[in-house]
């Protein structure tokens, strides 16, 4: 019989998905190094997807708590761009079907940003409904960014193209015609609205990086409009756009000082 090549072991692992397969149990028998290898980074990487599933499935507590009373849509809301100094608040609300599925998702800012890029993507292929708000910063320094927050992320779900039922919302009091439920750090606790997260993040910095474009001398494309130690430099030195925030320190400061 044909002893088969490492090569050839490392393609038959990646379809192996059980401690008790037959081929594996075969192989933990190969006493070559290669083969040793290869077998224990499966049993790693087998382990790290029963960790991402498990929290997966602890992500979807409080979806599982409302759907069991009946509820079907259960809409996760959150914002981002509270802090920067330039650029919108932004928010999303989605609304995501039962049989969901995408161990790994997370509060966004916890993802690389292709990784945000890739989840983005999923979630609006795979949601009922997906709805993104923006408040500029102008309408920010008229109402305060407490007031933006809500009137983003209230906007999202207004402009949601199915109604939700049920709101899972990151950290903050709504007054809505919904059932609202806040859950401090929600992000990371519950997969709704961590998809939110991860949508409304990707949505702004895309606006950023077009808004970069236009002024590239801040490096909005990088630094998203939060006060980097070369955005300031770059404020002082140019002064602000349109899309700076003026009741922001040290914005406000480098106005009235001049």
């Amino acid at each position: 019989m044909k002893v088969q090549t490492i090569a050839e072991i490392e393609q038959q692992l990646k379809y192996i998905k059980s401690d008790n397969d037959p081929i594996l149990q075969k192989l933990q028998q190969d006493e070559r190094k290669g083969v040793q290898h290869l077998i224990h980074k499966w049993h790693r990487k087998m382990e790290q997807e029963r960790q991402l599933q498990e929290k997966f499935n602890e992500m979807n507590v409080y979806e599982n708590k409302w759907r069991e009373q009946g509820y079907k849509y259960i809409a996760g809301v959150d914002e981002v761009g509270r802090g920067p100094l330039a650029g919108p608040v932004a928010a999303a609300a989605v609304i995501l079907p039962k049989d969901f599925y995408l161990p790994g998702i997370d509060d966004s800012k916890k993802l690389t940003e292709k990784k945000r890029t890739e989840y983005d993507e999923i979630i609006r292929r795979d949601a009922i409904a997906v709805s993104v708000a923006m408040i500029d910063a102008a309408e920010v320094d008229s109402i305060n960014i407490y007031e933006a927050t809500k009137k983003a992320m209230k906007a999202a779900i207004a402009s949601l193209p199915s109604n939700p039922e049920v709101l899972l919302v990151d950290a903050m009091k709504l007054e809505t015609p919904y059932i609202v439920e806040s859950i401090i750090k929600g992000d990371a606790k519950s997969v709704s609205i961590a998809a939110a997260s991860i949508v409304a993040k990707v949505a702004r910095d895309s606006l950023m990086k077009k808004i970069s474009a236009e002024f590239p001398e801040y490096g909005l494309e990088n630094n998203m409009g939060y006060g980097t130690k070369e955005h300031i430099l770059a404020i002082q030195k140019h002064g602000i756009t349109p899309y700076h925030r003026k009741s922001f320190a040290p914005v406000k400061e480098m106005i009235l000082g001049k």
